[in-house]
């Protein structure tokens, strides 16, 4: 049987990151804007487009 690879790690770690930053949204926590550039720079994209459906918004 000829084994195919899973999932990367950075793929993982970053579908696991947005959730956790989505959970956050979630419940309404208020995140700092220092805390909110750490997020895009680690999630790139995925996490702009998260942050604005929640209503912040992104200063570049």
């Amino acid at each position: 049987m000829k084994s195919t690879p899973g999932i990367s790690r950075e793929q993982r770690i970053s579908n696991e990151g947005l959730e956790r930053l989505e959970k956050h949204l979630q419940r309404g926590m208020k995140i700092s804007s220092p805390v909110l550039q750490q997020w895009i720079r680690r999630y790139g994209e995925d996490a702009r487009v998260l942050l604005k459906d929640y209503g912040y918004e992104i200063n570049d």
